[in-house]
């Protein structure tokens, strides 16, 4: 056979092919697939409505807001309200020991956000399974219990009236109730340990997933080698771990000014109020109980581009340290 013969045997092949329709589910060549776009449509919408639709609110600090009025009868102000948090000696005041509460809590919860990846390795220890199933579910139901419920347990344990005041006023320890709640005595370092309680177990679930992605033949290397358990903890487990710690507390980094406030909202009282007191709280009072909904707006929008501007810097610090960025 000539090569010409094949060179038109081949030609008629490939014409043949072409001609061929894709059958149903196939895409044919050069078509693309809208899938995967409709899949994540959902997800675009509900991001674009919970999280960027909202922002049409920054508009209300430009005004003199009133409720009754709504905004088109509000009288418009433009900056007044940004020049007068940096005009008012008081209103500095204020938020400058808002500021320092909401660093100070930020601060310690950073120092105890090792304290999920301890205790998640000293989970995985555990040989009993059902013991481990047992501690893992008590210590992640509290991340369930919302921070309402949460204070009615403390209120109960810690009130003067509570149960630990009970024991130690019948023991003869105390002659008088203790103020465990109602003090400003020790705030940010109390409000840390409820949150460890709640969030512990619920924060070592990832390191639990990180520790069941390590490579097995890793342990058994190691314990060829005549490794014991706690030299695999040191040299294999948690060295595997640091790399999710470090994206993690880079993240809790850029995250320094979002506190949340429901736990601090019922946790406040007349005593506390001056600690505890984080920035989320003192726009959501500012905004309820100030009756000045314009200002509220506005150092909300502060706080916003300012954890905006510390994402970006965490992202390039991650970047330069990690050779690659975070988001």
């Amino acid at each position: 056979m000539t090569s010409s013969m094949i060179l038109a045997e081949t030609t008629a092949e490939q014409i043949e092919e072409r001609g061929k329709k894709p059958k149903r589910g196939e895409r044919g060549p050069g078509k693309k697939s809208f899938t995967p776009f409709f899949l994540i449509l959902p997800f675009l919408i509900l991001s674009f409505v919970f999280a960027y639709l909202p922002l049409f609110g920054w508009v209300y600090s430009l005004y003199d807001y009133k409720p009754a009025l709504g905004l088109s009868g509000s009288e418009f102000v433009g900056l007044q309200w940004f020049r007068l948090l940096v005009s008012s000696p008081t209103q500095l005041a204020q938020i400058g020991q808002v500021l320092v509460n909401t660093l100070a809590i930020s601060f310690l919860g950073i120092a105890t956000s090792i304290l999920p990846l301890g205790f998640a390795v000293l989970l995985n220890e555990i040989r009993a399974k059902w013991f481990k199933n047992a501690v893992q579910t008590l210590t992640t139901l509290p991340n369930f219990i919302s921070w309402v419920l949460v204070y009615m347990i403390a209120f109960s344990l810690f009130s003067t009236s509570g149960l630990v005041n009970d024991i130690l006023m019948d023991g003869g320890l105390i002659t008088a109730p203790i103020k465990f709640l109602d003090t400003d005595q020790h705030v940010w370092l109390t409000m840390t340990l409820w949150s460890v309680w709640k969030g512990l177990g619920w924060g070592a679930i990832i390191y639990l997933a990180a520790i069941s992605g390590i490579d097995p033949s890793l342990y058994e290397s190691a314990r060829m080698d005549g490794a014991g358990r706690w030299q695999t903890i040191r040299y294999i487990t948690i060295p595997q771990l640091m790399p999710t710690y470090l994206v993690l507390l880079l993240l809790s980094v850029a995250n320094i000014l979002n506190n949340g406030m429901e736990q601090y909202y019922v946790f406040q009282n007349a005593f506390n109020q001056k600690y505890i007191q984080v920035l989320d709280l003192y726009v959501y009072n500012i905004g309820m109980t100030g009756n000045s909904l314009s200002m509220a707006t506005a150092i909300g929008m502060l706080k916003s581009l300012i954890s905006v501007a510390l994402l970006l810097t965490v992202n390039w610090i991650a970047k330069r340290v990690r050779g690659e960025s975070l988001v």
